[in-house]
């Protein structure tokens, strides 16, 4: 029983953690109140659930302890009567909303939170930051790791930002129209970037850092469902499909990296490429053109594969000079120069890596194993492997670190002549 317990503990944990934060957060406007009351609870929940059995619904049982421990620490607060009254009633509505017969379903506050995240009185630097955190439940140690800064500035960083919902009293609502866009530009770069950490973790972390994939898929579904108008959401929503229909293809049988060019197109999710043509048209019916419905189109001509059997690379290059125009991230430069160096040749790819601030690629991977791919075909075998060993010193997956040597042993061999 007790092994079931915390195993029940830690799956509600990871489920439903940005979920009932958002719903806690949305009522006291205290994210970090939110965060300690739900910690407490799942503590409880460790120490309780062994002893007592596992609750018919595990995710109202935190619900409602969470909403207690808040009730427990406004009374230790010299809070206003009024304000406190406001905030007790709106928990206990909610907690009698769900111990009636089917109240199993309390309100999904999580786009709101996303939103919240966004004020323009949070720097913009912890937009994102934060919506990982308080959203999707990531730890600052892993947000440090995926923007290449310590866990100590990342965990100040955070907490800036939470202080300042609380006393600026940002409310938990999407914004009107005249501020969406900016602000709704910040929430996708979230879900994308849950999306990517998730896309990342394929190569064994927790079953919680592999789930994000999912969770920035459904989010974005639900920001969908509030804002079905929005081309750049519609955009990002194909592009993550497109992805995700490749993932049984980036692995072989015995778990070695395939790179895009060479997996095996009859893996890819057919009926989600589908789905991701569809929401692609859809975006192409407004009237405006985004760097998510840019991103969306890449993949689009990458998955034309599974059906003419080539790669257009002079329409992915031409994509990529839009993408770069509209938003010249190191990632977007590094791709470029990638689909540059298949269309025109080697050198006309390394031309373009050679024009990156040095300052941005010092620790970004995909950089140096574009560059390694790229300096193979010039035969300066030295430029090779500094590159190729850079690139491997810099991953964190297995599976590619092993690719990306094998590549490096192939480079030192002689061409064939």
């Amino acid at each position: 029983m007790n092994d079931d317990a915390r195993r029940a503990a830690q799956r509600v944990a990871r489920q439903s953690y940005g979920k009932l934060i958002a719903f806690l957060a949305a009522r006291c406007r205290d994210v970090p109140a939110a965060e300690d009351a739900l910690s407490d609870a799942l503590a409880t929940a460790l120490r309780v659930w062994p002893e007592r059995g596992i609750p018919n619904n595990p995710e109202a049982w935190l619900l409602v302890a969470a909403r207690r421990n808040l009730g427990r620490e406004m009374r230790r607060r010299s809070v206003r009567t009024a304000a406190r009254q406001t905030i007790i009633l709106a928990m206990e509505e909610a907690e009698d909303r769900m111990n009636e017969p089917g109240g199993d379903v309390f309100p999904d506050e999580r786009i709101k939170l996303l939103f919240a995240c966004t004020h323009p009185a949070i720097a913009k630097s912890a937009h994102t930051p934060l919506m990982l955190q308080t959203v999707l439940g990531l730890d600052a140690r892993a947000i440090a790791r995926a923007f290449v800064v310590s866990p100590e500035a990342m965990s100040q960083r955070l907490v800036r930002a939470k202080t300042k919902i609380r006393e600026a009293g940002i409310p938990f609502s999407i914004p009107e129209r005249h501020a969406l866009l900016d602000r709704l530009a910040g929430v996708l770069s979230a879900i994308y970037a849950a999306y990517g950490l998730g896309w990342d973790g394929l190569d064994g972390e927790d079953s919680k850092h592999n789930a994000l994939s999912e969770e920035a898929i459904w989010l974005n579904r639900a920001l969908l469902a509030t804002l079905p108008q929005e081309p750049e959401a519609v955009g990002l929503l194909s592009l993550m499909l497109y992805c995700e229909a490749r993932r049984m293809s980036r692995r072989d049988g015995a778990g070695s990296y395939v790179p895009l060019d060479e997996q095996d197109t009859r893996l890819w999710n057919a009926f989600m490429i589908a789905e991701a043509d569809g929401l692609l048209r859809k975006a192409g019916t407004f009237d405006r053109f985004g760097p998510f419905q840019c991103q969306a189109a890449i993949q689009a001509v990458h998955s034309e594969r599974r059906t003419s059997g080539t790669t257009n690379w002079e329409a992915l290059v031409t994509l990529y000079n839009a993408l770069v125009m509209m938003k010249p991230t190191v990632g977007a430069l590094t791709s470029q120069a990638a689909v540059i160096g298949r269309a025109h040749g080697a050198a006309a790819g390394l031309s373009c890596l050679d024009r990156i601030d040095e300052r941005e690629i010092v620790s970004y991977q995909p950089y140096w194993a574009v560059r390694a791919h790229l300096l193979a075909g010039t035969g300066d075998r030295q430029a090779v492997e500094t590159a190729y060993r850079t690139a491997i010193g810099l991953s964190e997956s297995p599976p590619v670190r092993r690719f990306l040597y094998a590549r490096m042993l192939g480079a030192r061999q002689p061409a064939a002549t």
